[in-house]
């Protein structure tokens, strides 16, 4: 990624967390910019957010009344906010759920390229993270680092309970229990 890149995507993220916390929406910051935030190295791709299922009609009025461009792409679960060659994902639903606002509410108030913004918690990236995992989309060289920074932030019980139905992600824990990232006995491997 390109520096001017790196800035338009920031600049974007920025605008929109707060449009929905000026719009009085519910929101997260989740994904590869939750773990950056969080210690894990900055992505090079888009920034997502998670709003609550029943809020996300409010979500895309809120950012367009706030002047920001945005588009609805063909998926039925996300609304994209495009500023040049950068898009921020608004997401409604992950990994075929809807979001839930329990999980916005675990959310810490952090500090987010000086924005103070929700922040997804670092188990609940970890577990959203590694319920994306299938055989279309199985890259660990992406996770290692997130799971290596995060460590000793996240529940890893409450992980392995929450992936167990996905073959892919319980494998990629037995995989950091191998590696020593993560005590064996709490993930398996």
């Amino acid at each position: 990624m390109q520096p001017s890149d790196r800035d338009e995507i920031r600049d974007l993220l920025k605008r929109t967390a707060v449009a929905l916390k000026e719009g009085g929406v519910p929101f997260a910051l989740c994904g590869g910019y939750a773990a950056w935030v969080r210690g894990a190295p900055e992505p090079d791709h888009d920034a997502d957010f998670l709003v609550p299922d029943g809020e996300a009609e409010r979500a895309v009025k809120v950012l367009t009344d706030a002047g920001l461009q945005v588009e609805d792409p063909a998926e039925d679960w996300l609304t994209k906010v495009v500023q040049g060659n950068s898009f921020v994902d608004v997401l409604w639903r992950t990994c075929g759920h809807p979001v839930e606002s329990d999980l916005i509410e675990r959310a810490e108030q952090m500090p987010v390229l000086s924005v103070h913004m929700p922040v997804l918690a670092a188990t609940d990236i970890l577990v959203t993270k590694l319920m994306a995992l299938d055989e279309h989309y199985c890259d660990f060289s992406r996770l290692l680092p997130v799971a290596r920074a995060l460590r000793e932030q996240v529940d890893w019980a409450t992980v392995k309970r929450e992936v167990q139905d996905n073959d892919f992600a319980v494998v990629f824990l037995e995989l950091l229990g191998r590696l020593g990232v993560v005590e064996r006995e709490v993930v398996g491997g």
